[in-house]
């Protein structure tokens, strides 16, 4: 049985200078354990709906459960890996891992014994003491994944993790994502711009496709579980792929 890991309830949401909400009487929902994807054109408000999850903003009307109970204040209570690593350059790798547990109130030599233990895990064994510059793009972001695991929830919301990665180390990621999340069980949920990573990634896929929104369309992918990348060349996921492209084609404006 199905256990929601997030839910909105008739949201609402408008920022002041706007004249037209985002969501209205919005509804959605994750399962826990779900890998979910949601794509859309710029603006549609796939930031917005991270904000409003993260606790950044708080709705006009309507509730927002995490692991069926009601939440007012979640700050803290999601982890969130943003698009750029933010890693801070005068601390080691270890030291910025960390970061989530001393923020905690966990002791500096206790929260460094629980990041090098799972260093040899994230492909980060011998690069602890290193600066974030001496790493490269896909390191960084292993590193940046770390830490977000490390804020200890079990919802996670990866906004474009890869976008600034090179193609083949972006499809590398994907791959080290995807055997990170099987071996763990968190909820994921990853905006991105890209139809071919949201499809090898995602149990389930949502679109925005209107402003204000109230539901978002949503297609499951036609993949098993393990899958690898040349599962994308079948049929089913094709032709969804086509529709996909089809339906976001619709909705921008050039």
């Amino acid at each position: 049985m199905y256990k929601p890991a997030l839910q909105f309830q008739n949201v609402s949401f408008a920022y002041e200078k706007e004249k037209l909400p985002i969501l209205q009487n919005f509804h959605f929902h994750i399962n826990e354990g779900e890998f979910v994807s949601i794509i859309g054109h710029s603006g549609s408000g796939k930031s917005t709906l991270f904000k409003l999850i993260t606790g950044l903003e708080q709705p006009a009307d309507g509730i927002i459960f995490l692991h069926n109970q009601q939440k007012s204040h979640r700050l803290g209570q999601v982890g969130y890996m943003p698009q750029q690593d933010l890693l801070l350059p005068w601390r080691t790798i270890v030291e910025n891992a960390a970061l989530p547990l001393e923020i905690k109130g966990v002791h500096k030599q206790k929260a460094h014994s629980q990041v090098l233990a799972l260093l040899d895990e994230f492909g980060l064994k011998g690069v602890e003491n290193s600066f974030p510059s001496a790493l490269s793009g896909g390191m960084r972001q292993r590193v940046s994944f770390l830490r977000t695991i490390l804020s200890g929830s079990q919802i996670l919301l990866l906004d474009e993790p890869f976008s600034a990665l090179d193609a083949i180390t972006r499809l590398t990621m994907q791959e080290w994502l995807l055997a990170q999340w099987q071996k763990r069980k968190e909820t994921i949920l990853f905006i991105t711009h890209d139809v071919n990573e949201a499809l090898f990634l995602s149990d389930r896929i949502f679109i925005f496709t209107e402003t204000p929104t109230s539901k978002l369309e949503e297609f499951e992918v036609p993949l098993k579980r393990p899958r690898v990348l040349k599962d994308l060349n079948m049929p089913a996921v094709i032709e969804l792929k086509d529709h996909l492209v089809d339906v976001l084609r619709a909705r921008v404006k050039v």
